[in-house]
């Protein structure tokens, strides 16, 4: 299985350095990084990849058995790491790769030593004692609408997920990379992303995790962000000035800042 082209991976950055892979969340690709990328990439070895059925992966590859729970994507993780031999790196995961990147450190323990978590939620529909954001029926709404009119849905709902309306610019980003997924893949992740439950998965995270949340979002407000540092005894929490879902585009310096001081405090 040839992995590095199925997952589109690309390595960069330092060439002794540590390791850092960074995960896109759902409708994006490895592109969504780019502005980070500099500032991590003069200390630290970087490893960029696209999910199957996202980006420039391999779609042939795509299966709806595989993909339709988020431990298909945990599993393409553990085999990138497998196939460069990594050992103790930093995964960053943004949104539900927050806990793409659970399963994956538990599966292969040897391979992933640390957790970044941008903007992540283990839960997005609200339950007793719990706030995600969403409530039952709104989920429904948006997965209902998404499956009748993919592309509508696209332009209406990414720029509210990415937030900042005063730079309309960043709304048309995301919606362009929304788009450019297919309709039925997008449909099989995000049902794997909006009604999965991963809030028991906290319990197993034992390694060092920064949670990364932003000031206001409307998709993971701070009330989740506040849960997930309460259930991961080893983890910090930095709430960045930034608004939105999608910090590494909004607010690329702070969000690369966050990140390079959590992992030099680990040396």
């Amino acid at each position: 299985m040839d992995v590095r082209r199925r997952n589109n991976v690309h390595v960069t950055g330092a060439e002794d350095g540590p390791v850092v892979v960074l995960a896109h969340g759902f409708g994006c690709d490895q592109n969504m990084w780019r502005l980070v990328v500099p500032a991590l990439a003069e200390r630290y070895r970087l490893v960029l990849f696209d999910y199957v059925g996202c980006g420039a992966s391999r779609l042939a590859d795509w299966s709806e058995q595989r993909y339709s729970a988020l431990s298909g994507y945990a599993q393409d993780v553990v085999e990138i790491c497998e196939e460069l031999d990594l050992r103790d790196a930093v995964f960053v995961g943004h949104s539900v790769s927050a806990m793409i990147g659970v399963t994956a450190a538990r599966t292969a323990p040897e391979r992933i030593g640390t957790l970044v978590m941008v903007a992540p939620s283990p839960r997005y529909i609200d339950d007793e004692g719990y706030r995600g954001g969403f409530g039952a029926e709104d989920i429904d709404e948006l997965l209902e609408s998404l499956e009748s009119n993919y592309l509508g849905w696209s332009s209406t709902m990414a720029p509210v997920i990415m937030g900042n309306p005063e730079r309309p610019e960043l709304g048309r980003e995301l919606t362009n990379s929304f788009c450019a997924t297919d309709p039925e893949m997008a449909r099989v992740f995000a049902r794997a992303t909006f009604l999965t439950d991963s809030r028991d998965d906290l319990k197993s995270v034992t390694v060092p995790t920064l949670v990364l949340e932003c000031s206001q979002d409307v998709i993971a407000p701070r009330e989740v962000g506040a849960y997930v540092h309460a259930a991961i005894p080893s983890s910090t929490l930095v709430t960045l000035d930034a608004t939105g879902h999608c910090p590494q585009l909004s607010a690329p310096d702070a969000t690369a800042s966050a990140i390079l001081g959590f992992l030099a405090d680990r040396r």
